[in-house]
């Protein structure tokens, strides 16, 4: 995977400062030394805002993420933009849970590459999950570990960790796209703005608000529940491990076989 501009604007701030542990640095220290007013208040519908002045620029973080990890992420993704936006734009809003940031292309993919590789540099993130078996406890241990979101590590062990997942992020009861680690391929269902599959967990949310406990949220769901199964394949054994967001009505469900 070649490394992207945002990724390579990371790499270079934390250079600059000296920083070879991402545990050894606040993202607030980080945007102060850049000289920009960082505050918190309510923001309707959005989780930051930045907006660039002929002298000083403002972040605005939501005072309502009740998260500390979602609060970070959203701090270094509001940087981001600074780093690498500054000259373009005078105004961004960043309403992040939608996880659309994560689709291809644009200012925003750029600015959560961002944050990704400055609160996840991947040589920190190998070293981590190395040799882990995968699974939701491993992923809320990389949240922790690394003081991110949940929803970000997610996205950062589909790009390099060393067991292939799928990802489907559902909102309003409809699928709005999906995700899959490198070199793993399966044929997914054509769901793309239409209901997830009926007996996915992601529905189980939609239909009567099911959330797993901690110790039952890798569910075990068929591989036909995704993905599509020819004549002669095995309906293997699979499971689901749904990420909601009551506030926004967001599923995401990470699938993945042992």
């Amino acid at each position: 995977m070649s490394i992207n501009k945002g990724a390579l604007a990371a790499q270079k701030i934390l250079e600059e400062f000296g920083i070879e542990n991402p545990n050894d640095f606040s993202v607030e220290d980080l945007i102060h030394a850049r000289d920009i007013i960082l505050q918190e208040k309510r923001i309707s519908n959005a989780d930051g805002r930045i907006v660039f002045g002929k002298e000083k620029t403002i972040i605005s973080i939501n005072s309502e993420i009740k998260y500390t990890g979602r609060k970070r992420f959203t701090m270094a993704h509001e940087l981001g933009h600074f780093e690498l936006h500054h000259n373009k734009n005078t105004h961004l809003e960043d309403n992040s849970l939608t996880l659309d940031y994560f689709k291809n292309g644009g200012q925003e993919y750029e600015a959560n590459q961002f944050a990704t590789e400055l609160l996840m540099p991947k040589p920190a993130f190998i070293n981590f999950t190395h040799g882990k078996v995968f699974s939701p406890e491993l992923l809320r241990s990389i949240s922790e570990h690394f003081q991110t979101s949940i929803t970000s590590a997610t996205f950062r062990y589909m790009e390099i960790g060393q067991h292939p997942i799928f990802l489907f992020h559902c909102r309003d009861k409809k699928v709005i796209y999906w995700k899959n680690s490198i070199n793993y391929y399966r044929k997914v269902k054509e769901i793309t703005k239409l209901e997830p599959p009926s007996d996915s967990v992601a529905m189980e949310f939609f239909i009567d608000g099911t959330i797993y406990r901690k110790e039952e949220s890798a569910q075990e769901i068929l591989k036909s529940t995704w993905f599509e199964t020819g004549e002669y394949d095995s309906d293997d054994e699979y499971f689901e491990y749904t990420i909601v967001t009551k506030n926004y009505n967001t599923v995401l469900s990470v699938v993945w076989e042992q």
